[in-house]
C-alpha cells in the first residue's frame, strides 16, 4: 500500500524540486542586450540548454532538475563571461554585465549582410548599417525600406502620402526637389537604420501621417579618416556628383564634415490631353521640360562635446545651396475639332531660371540626471529661400483669327524662416519607462508674385495679377507617455495636445485669415512576444497633417496662357486616424492596417470650358479611407544568396465634390510589389550583385486615377586595394517602363497627361576610404564627480 502511494506522489515531488535560472544581460553602458546568446551547463560540463535574450535582455531557463550549473556567455563583441550557479540560492534574477572586448583590431573587416528589420512596439527599424545597400545613398536606401514606396517621386508610407522626413529625430525642413536632392547627396555609409514610425508616440510633433527617422552613425574610430567619392549619372542627359566626406575624434571631441557639389541637366517628358464637350474640341500640349543645374551643393558639419561625464553638447549645420536652375520650354499645342482635325494651334515659349538656398541650424544638450533619468533640450533654426523668374512667349494661330502673340512674365519669391525650442525629460527603469516634454514653434513665410505683360512693345506691371502673402503660425505642444514591460508584454501609450494660431494675409484681392484650435492626440500600442519569438502587436494613433506653406499661397503661378497653379489660404488642416495590428516572426513581418483622413488637401486639376483654362490647385476633398496589409520578408536562400519580397495590397477610396456640387467616389484596389535578390560573388563579400523589380498598380489620387507602372533594376559593387576603394554600377528602368498616365474624368471633366520622368539610365560611382579606418583601444575616462553621484 506505502509503496503504491510512494509511487503516486514522487511525480509530484519531483516537479516541486525542478528549479529555474533568469536574468537580465547589460553591457557597461547599462544597455539592455539582445539576441545574445545563453548557454547552461551541468555539472559534467554538458550543454544542457540555449537561448538568445529576448528584446529587454532577459533570458529564462526553466524545469531544471539539477541544483549545480556553470552559465556562459560568448558573444564576438564582448569578452567571454561563465559563473557556477547553485540554482536553488539563486532565487532572484541575476544582473550580468558584459564588457568590451579592448583588443586592437588594426584592421576591420566587415562583412556585408542583408538588412536586418526589428519590429518594436511603437515602430520598425530597418538596420542597413554593414548591408548590401549601404553603398547607396539615403534616397534610395528609403526606396529598398519595408512599408516605404516613392512613385513619381512622392513618398508614401503604406498608401498615405502625409510622410514627416526626420534625421536623428530632427525634422528636415525641406519637401520635393530639394528633399530629393538633400537625401540623394547623403551617403549611405553614414546611415545607420531607418525607422518607419507609422504611428508616431506622443513624443513626435502630431504632423504628418507617419514619420521616416534617418538614424545617422556616431563616429567611434579615434583620429581623422575620410571619404572621397563621386557618382556619374546618364540617363538622357548626364548628371554627376563628388565629395568629401571628413571625421575627427579624439577624447571628448568628435567632429565630422561633409561637401558635395553636383550638377547637371534633367528632363521630363508630357503630354496634355484636354477634351471641351461643349465645343467638341481636344487640346493635345507636348512639353519636353529640360532644366540644367550646374551648381548644387550639399554641407553637413557635427561637433559633439563631453562637458562631463553627465553631460554633452551638440551642434548640427546642414545646407542645400542651388544658386541657378535654368531651362527654356517649347511647347506646341494643337487644337482638334469633332472630325478630328487640328484646326488651330499654339506655341509657347517658356523661359525660366531659379534659385533655392536652405539653411539649418541645430544645437542640443543632454544630460543625465541620475541612473534612471535624463532631460533633453534642442533648439533648431531653419531658413529657406527660393526665386523662380519665367519669361512666356505665346504665339497663337487659332481659326477665323489673325494670329498674334503675347508675351508675360513673372517673378516669383519665397522666404520661410523657421524656429523651434523642444524640451524632453525621460525616466525609465527595468519595466517602466516615462517620457515627457513641450514644445514651441514659430514659422514665418512671405511670398511675392510679380506679374508684368508685354503691351506695345513694354512691359507693364499688373497688381491685379500679382500678390503679396504672408503667413504666420505659432505651435505650442505638451506631451507625456508610458511605456511598461511585463516580459512578454510591452505597453506603451501617451496623449500629446498641440494649440494652433496661425494667420494668412492676403493682398490681392485683400483678405485676412486667421484660426486658433486646441487638438488632442492620443497614442496606444501593445505587443506580445510568445517563447518562441512569434511578436504581436497593435497600434492607434491620430494624427494631424497641415498644408505645405506653398499650398496657402493664392497666387495664380502661371505654365502658359490657358493653364496655371493656384493654392488656398483656407485649406483646413487634415485629421488622420490610423490603426494597425501587426505580427513578426523570423524576418516575416505582416501589418494589418486602416486609415481614415478627414479633408485630406491634395492636388486636383479643373477645367474651365468658358474660356478653356486648365487650373492645378490644391483643396480639401471630403474624406479618404484605406485598408490594407503590408508584407516584408528576406530570405536567406544560400549564405552567398539572398531574397527579399515587400508587398502591399490596399483599397482606397476618396470622396470629393463635384462641380455640380454632388458627391464623387474615386476607389481602387492597389497593389505594389517589391522583388529584389542579391548574390555574394567571392568569399570576402567584396563583390555583390543584386536584380529586383518593382510594380505598381494603378492607384488614385482625389480626383485623379493614376496608371499602372513597374520598372527593373540591376546593381553590382566591387572593394578593392583591402576594401579602401569600392566602385558600384546602377542600372535602373531597365526596359523604359515607368511612364505613366493620370487622368480625370467625371462629370464635364475629361483630361488626362503622360508623364515620364527620365528614370532609365545608368550611374558609375566611386568611393576612397583614407585616415585611420581602424578601432583602436580609447582611453578610459576617470569617472566624473558628477557621475559618482548616480
Amino acid at each position: 500500500m506505502y509503496k503504491y502511494l510512494l509511487f503516486l506522489v514522487f511525480p509530484v515531488f519531483m516537479f516541486s524540486q525542478s528549479q529555474k535560472i533568469s536574468g537580465t544581460v547589460y553591457n557597461a553602458d547599462k544597455e539592455k542586450l539582445d539576441s545574445v546568446k545563453v548557454e547552461l551547463y551541468n555539472h559534467e560540463n554538458t550543454l544542457i540548454k540555449s537561448l538568445f535574450t529576448d528584446s529587454e535582455g532577459k533570458f529564462l531557463f526553466e524545469n531544471l532538475l539539477s541544483t549545480s550549473f556553470k552559465l556562459k556567455i560568448i558573444n564576438e563583441k564582448y569578452l567571454s563571461f561563465e559563473k557556477n550557479i547553485e540554482a536553488e540560492n539563486e532565487n532572484e534574477a541575476l544582473h550580468i554585465i558584459l564588457k568590451k572586448n579592448q583588443k586592437d583590431i588594426e584592421a576591420v573587416t566587415i562583412t556585408k549582410k542583408k538588412p536586418l528589420v526589428k519590429r518594436k512596439v511603437d515602430r520598425l527599424e530597418f538596420n542597413v548599417e554593414n548591408s548590401n545597400i549601404s553603398s547607396l545613398n539615403a534616397w534610395e536606401i528609403l526606396k529598398k525600406t519595408p512599408q516605404v514606396t516613392i512613385n513619381n517621386d512622392v513618398l508614401a508610407v503604406k498608401g498615405g502620402t502625409s510622410v514627416l522626413i526626420t534625421i536623428n529625430d530632427k525634422k528636415v525642413m525641406m519637401t520635393g526637389e530639394e528633399l530629393k536632392n538633400f537625401l540623394e547627396n547623403t551617403q549611405g555609409d553614414d546611415v545607420k537604420s531607418v525607422e518607419v514610425i507609422t504611428n508616431p508616440p506622443a513624443k513626435y510633433e502630431a504632423q504628418g501621417g507617419a514619420v521616416l527617422n534617418i538614424v545617422m552613425k556616431k563616429n567611434k574610430i579615434e583620429g581623422y579618416r575620410g571619404i572621397l567619392s563621386s557618382k556619374y549619372i546618364q540617363t538622357q542627359y548626364a548628371k554627376g556628383v563628388a565629395g568629401l566626406s571628413q571625421y575627427y575624434k579624439k577624447d571628448k571631441l568628435s567632429v565630422a564634415g561633409s561637401y558635395f557639389r553636383g550638377g547637371g541637366t534633367y528632363y521630363r517628358e508630357g503630354t496634355d490631353y484636354v477634351n471641351y464637350p461643349e465645343d467638341g474640341t481636344t487640346w493635345i500640349s507636348t512639353m519636353n521640360r529640360k532644366d540644367q543645374n550646374k551648381s548644387q551643393n550639399t554641407v553637413n558639419f557635427n561637433v559633439e562635446y563631453e562637458i562631463d561625464s553627465l553631460t554633452t553638447a551638440s551642434l548640427n549645420y546642414s545646407g542645400f545651396f542651388a544658386p541657378k536652375s535654368f531651362g527654356t520650354y517649347f511647347v506646341p499645342t494643337l487644337i482638334y475639332n469633332t472630325q478630328n482635325v487640328a484646326e488651330s494651334n499654339y506655341t509657347t515659349i517658356n523661359d525660366h531660371h531659379s534659385r533655392t538656398i536652405n539653411n539649418s541650424l541645430s544645437f542640443q544638450i543632454d544630460r543625465k540626471l541620475n541612473k534612471k533619468s535624463s532631460i533633453s533640450w534642442i533648439n533648431y533654426f531653419t531658413a529657406n529661400n527660393s526665386s523662380k523668374y519665367q519669361n512666356v512667349l505665346t504665339y497663337l494661330n487659332f481659326i477665323n483669327e489673325k494670329p498674334r502673340e503675347t508675351n508675360f512674365m513673372t517673378n516669383n519669391k519665397s522666404n520661410v524662416q523657421l524656429y523651434s525650442t523642444q524640451f524632453d525629460y525621460q525616466w525609465k527603469n527595468e519595466k517602466l519607462e516615462l517620457e515627457s516634454g513641450a514644445k514651441y514653434s514659430f514659422v514665418k513665410t512671405n511670398s511675392l508674385l510679380d506679374f508684368s505683360d508685354n503691351e506695345n512693345g513694354l512691359f507693364q506691371y499688373r497688381p491685379e495679377k500679382s500678390s503679396l502673402f504672408d503667413y504666420k503660425e505659432h505651435n505650442f505642444g505638451i506631451y507625456t507617455s508610458m511605456a511598461y514591460n511585463l516580459g512578454k508584454w510591452n505597453f506603451k501609450g501617451g496623449l500629446r495636445a498641440e494649440m494652433t494660431d496661425l494667420e494668412g494675409v492676403v493682398s490681392e484681392p485683400y483678405e485676412v485669415n486667421k484660426n486658433n484650435y486646441w487638438s488632442l492626440f492620443p497614442t496606444f500600442y501593445a505587443q506580445y512576444t510568445t517563447e518562441n519569438k512569434h511578436e504581436f502587436g497593435f497600434s492607434y494613433g491620430k494624427r494631424i497633417s497641415r498644408p505645405f506653406y506653398s499650398w496657402l499661397n493664392p497666387a495664380k503661378s502661371y505654365y502658359n496662357l490657358f493653364s496655371y497653379y493656384q493654392g488656398d489660404p483656407k485649406l483646413k488642416a487634415t485629421i488622420i486616424h490610423n490603426l494597425n495590428l501587426t505580427y513578426s516572426f523570423k524576418n516575416w513581418n505582416l501589418d494589418f492596417y486602416y486609415r481614415k483622413e478627414i479633408f485630406p488637401s491634395m492636388e486636383i486639376s479643373f477645367q474651365q470650358h468658358e474660356n478653356n483654362n486648365l487650373i492645378y490647385y490644391f483643396t480639401n476633398i471630403e474624406k479618404g479611407e484605406a485598408f490594407g496589409v503590408n508584407l516584408y520578408k528576406s530570405f536567406e536562400v544560400k549564405p552567398w544568396w539572398s531574397l527579399i519580397v515587400s508587398e502591399n495590397l490596399e483599397h482606397n477610396e476618396n470622396y470629393f465634390k463635384g462641380i455640380d456640387g454632388a458627391l464623387n467616389k474615386n476607389q481602387v484596389w492597389n497593389w505594389v510589389s517589391n522583388i529584389s535578390t542579391s548574390f555574394t560573388l567571392d568569399k570576402n563579400s567584396d563583390w555583390k550583385m543584386e536584380v529586383g523589380h518593382k510594380y505598381y498598380s494603378p492607384g488614385i489620387q482625389g480626383t485623379f486615377r493614376i496608371s499602372s507602372q513597374w520598372s527593373a533594376y540591376f546593381v553590382m559593387n566591387k572593394k578593392f586595394f583591402n576594401k579602401k576603394l569600392e566602385a558600384a554600377f546602377i542600372f535602373n528602368d531597365i526596359f523604359k517602363s515607368t511612364q505613366q498616365k493620370i487622368s480625370t474624368k467625371y462629370g464635364n471633366q475629361d483630361n488626362y497627361f503622360l508623364d515620364y520622368q527620365d528614370t532609365q539610365g545608368f550611374t558609375f560611382s566611386l568611393k576612397y576610404n583614407f585616415g585611420n579606418q581602424s578601432v583602436k583601444n580609447s582611453k578610459a575616462i576617470k569617472k566624473a564627480d558628477e557621475q559618482e553621484r548616480l
